[in-house]
Order: structure tokens, then C-alpha cells, then sequence
């Protein structure tokens, strides 16, 4: 589990970056603060991975937790659950063109909220299998 929670924070590193670097798709301000949990994450878990550290819960869950809800309010504002007036994406940058789409249409908000997803569920059954 603790592979499989690095592996998809490393991959969704590695997105950004393409997306960023490759693509020339410049990030708004919530994917800003998305990178800023999500690319720890992957060093983080990296080296919990390395010493086999299963207590890594305690520091990464935290990171994973919060960068979920800047995901969330951001995957909201994206579909529309949250008013237009408050949206960060209006100026500069932003989200909701259909450049910002990958693997066949998936929003990027939304595939980063899958991603802090799928890290918090392995963290919470890291935590929960370390206990017994």
C-alpha cells in the first residue's frame, strides 16, 4: 500500500510537471497550492518507502488531507457547485478550457482530487493495519 501511495503521488508529480513544462499549460492559483501538497508527498513517501516506514502516516496524512480539500473546493468551483463571483480561476490562468483536460476528458481538478484521494485511503489503511 505505502508503493501503491507513492507511486500515485509520484505520478501525479510527474503530470503536473508534463502538463506544466511540456505542455506549456501555465497552473492557476488552486493547482499552485495543490503542487505545494501534492510534491512533498511524493519525496515524503519516497523515503518511507525506502526505510520501510509505516508510520509515515503521521506526517503524510496531514499533507494528503489538506491538499484534498484545495482539490475539492477546486473540483466544486470547476463544476459549478460554487458560485462563478468567487472563482480564483478568472484571472490568469485557468481551468476550465478544454486544453485542461486529459485522458479523454477527465478535468484536471478532478483527477487531482482522485489522486489526494486514493492517497488518503492508503494512508488511513496504513495507519489502521500498523495499529493491529
Amino acid at each position: 500500500m505505502l508503493l501503491l501511495a507513492w507511486s500515485i503521488a509520484l505520478l501525479s508529480t510527474l503530470g503536473a510537471l508534463f502538463v506544466g513544462e511540456v505542455m506549456g499549460q501555465a497552473p492557476c492559483v488552486l493547482c499552485w497550492f495543490q503542487r505545494a501538497f501534492m510534491f512533498p508527498l511524493a519525496v515524503v513517501l519516497a523515503v518511507a518507502c525506502y526505510f520501510s516506514d509505516f508510520s509515515v502516516w503521521r506526517y503524510a496524512l496531514p499533507l494528503a488531507i489538506t491538499g484534498w480539500f484545495i482539490a475539492l473546493w477546486h473540483s466544486l468551483l470547476y463544476g459549478g457547485v460554487i458560485p462563478e463571483s468567487i472563482k480564483p480561476c478568472g484571472a490568469g490562468p485557468s481551468c476550465s478550457s478544454a486544453d485542461m483536460t486529459i485522458l479523454g476528458g477527465i478535468a484536471l481538478p478532478l483527477l487531482s482530487l482522485g489522486a489526494f484521494t486514493l492517497i488518503v485511503v492508503l494512508l488511513v489503511l496504513i495507519r489502521w493495519r500498523s495499529a493491529q
